[in-house]
């Protein structure tokens, strides 16, 4: 036989293009947009270092060129900081940047001590965070005992809450739920983000004998948002709540 009738053939393969390679090739931005977008980062920078209270998203889309993606600009510029000393964070529909969690130690010689919560006023504020929507009488249900109005008007002054609405029952009575400050405060993105029945079964605030039918409230996903049984506040309820000052009318 000839050589080449001998010849044995040795396989090879070819080697695929990594489909990572290929998936970034093919999202290349275009130059311009990724240039608007960097600029608009740089702006959006600027407007929540210089605000004293979280920026809302409208806010920002507002202020921002229009056309401009809002999600991806504070994508980016939460990635910038994810490392830093400061670090952006979300505050229900708004952003701020806070002080590092691991860094939080430094801040507490500087700080301001402000007065404790009683226990009554503990209580009533997580009632409000878990129930909300949720009148007094609710809260008093609850409790098994009667709120003040002073320990109401304390939570209403921390601005941690807020009334929100009218029930649609007799009188009619006010509704109460939490606001971004509450949520700023404790460091939570939305509402839904407070611990549930076992994290609070192990930081020991719930006891591990519980009763077998105890559930635990799921708060609302927007807060914001009436139930059916609500109804706005208007300015006349505004005006009788002492939230407004009432208006002159000349005769």
């Amino acid at each position: 036989m000839s050589e080449r009738a001998n010849a044995s053939v040795i396989p090879f393969k070819v080697e695929d293009e990594p489909e990572d390679e290929m998936a970034e090739q093919g999202s290349i931005e275009n130059p311009a947009e990724r240039l608007q977008l960097s600029e608009a980062v740089r702006m959006a920078e600027a407007i929540i270092f210089a605000s004293a209270e979280p920026v809302s998203e409208k806010q920002l889309a507002a202020r921002l060129p229009d056309g401009v993606n809002i999600a991806a600009a504070m994508a980016d510029l939460q990635e910038i900081y994810a490392k830093r000393g400061v670090n952006l964070v979300r505050v229900g529909d708004a952003w701020a940047f806070r002080t590092a969690g691991d860094l939080a130690f430094l801040m507490n010689r500087d700080s301001v001590q402000q007065r404790k919560l009683s226990r009554a006023a503990l209580e009533v504020l997580a009632i409000i965070a878990y129930h909300q929507p949720v009148t007094r009488a609710e809260i008093e249900d609850i409790r098994g005992v009667e709120t003040s109005k002073g320990t109401l008007d304390t939570l209403l002054e921390t601005e941690w809450v807020r009334m929100r609405s009218r029930r649609r029952t007799p009188g009619r009575p006010v509704t109460y739920g939490t606001t971004d400050a509450f949520l700023d405060h404790f460091a939570l993105e939305e509402i839904r983000d407070l611990p549930g029945m076992e994290e609070l079964k192990g930081a020991g605030l719930l006891s591990t004998r519980m009763p077998a039918n105890f559930s635990m409230p799921v708060p609302p996903a927007d807060p914001d948002a009436l139930t059916e049984d609500e109804d706005a506040l208007t300015d006349i309820d505004l005006e009788e709540l002492g939230l407004l000052t009432p208006r002159v009318t000349e005769e």
